[in-house]
């Protein structure tokens, strides 16, 4: 029995399936199912139902998760506590986030950490909010970057990035003359959408809300596919400001503030477990994003 196959076996309990286990430990299905069987051998009973279609824990599989779960929680903490006593920040990090976050906000935070903690290994798993929230919870992740607000008590969040909402369009479009658009103005373009999300719901609260009813051209689940169909002209879009900044400087696109009331805001926070002992390694991380976002939210008020 070792740690690697403990990890399956939590995989396995954790999504009732072989295969979405298999895809999220990047194995074969029958990988997975040769590690289950010879731990089902060494403790001498069946751990894993897999009657009736569907992956279910037996009752020896009950009591063998919780000793799983607290054997791998045993050996994070004894990585932990001796790092903790040399001093200096060792292990790993892994960090949840979206295509945008990952592309435009974390690779900056995750240099300036390496470049003070070479020893410290970084990861990023890419994920949208909801499954971003849902690793935090389940500890398959030590932080997350998601907008804000975080209403989930369970965790606590700390602010990393300021942003915005902004329209985007081709620099020749009607729009791009315009120092605001307001919905009334929008609604009369195509749109290209995002599928689900924060910015989804606060748009549709947006155009309900004034009684529009806008044309969706496209709806998609990628924020940089979003940006190459506004830019060969599909529809017009929205996306946080910060996501744009290098498109707008090489005039593929042009980004407008929305004129309605307040900006619809697009915070980001590192959001982690409130019960969760943070190591020194996690707290330098917290420590470094926070000042990097912070220095580059003052340098970009600087230039307005």
């Amino acid at each position: 029995m070792d740690f690697d196959q403990l990890e399956t076996f939590i995989e396995v309990s954790r999504l009732s399936s072989f295969s979405r286990a298999a895809e999220k430990r990047f194995r074969t299905q029958p990988a997975i199912s040769s590690q289950i069987r010879s731990l089902e051998e060494e403790v001498g009973a069946k751990l894993l139902d897999r009657s009736g279609g569907k992956v279910s824990l037996t009752a020896s599989g009950k009591l063998f998760l919780k000793f799983s779960e607290e054997t791998l929680d045993a050996r994070k903490a004894a990585t932990v506590a001796i790092a903790e006593t040399e001093r200096v920040p060792r292990g790993e990090i892994v960090v949840g986030a979206n295509e945008g976050t990952c592309l435009h906000i974390l690779p900056e935070v995750f240099a300036h950490f390496k470049k003070q903690y070479p020893d410290v290994s970084v990861s990023i798993r890419r994920a949208d909010y909801a499954k971003i929230l849902e690793s935090v919870i389940d500890n398959s992740v030590d932080f997350g970057v998601v907008s804000m607000p975080v209403t989930d008590n369970r965790l606590t969040a700390v602010l990393i990035h300021k942003d915005e909402l902004v329209l985007i369009v081709t620099p020749k479009h009607p729009l791009a003359k315009l120092k605001s658009a307001s919905a009334a103005d929008i609604a009369q373009y195509p749109l290209v959408m995002p599928k689900v999300g924060h910015t989804r719901d606060a748009l549709d609260d947006l155009f309900h809300e004034q009684k529009l009813k806008p044309r969706y051209a496209m709806e998609l689940d990628s924020s940089e596919l979003l940006k190459r169909f506004v830019a060969a002209d599909v529809g017009v879009g929205f996306i946080s400001r910060s996501n744009v900044q290098e498109d707008v400087q090489a005039k593929v696109l042009a980004a407008i503030p929305l004129a309605d009331a307040a900006p619809i805001r697009r915070d980001l926070a590192l959001v982690f477990r409130k019960d969760k002992a943070l190591s020194r390694a996690a707290l330098a991380f917290i420590d470094i994003a926070v000042k990097i976002k912070a220095a580059d939210a003052a340098a970009s008020a600087s230039k307005r």
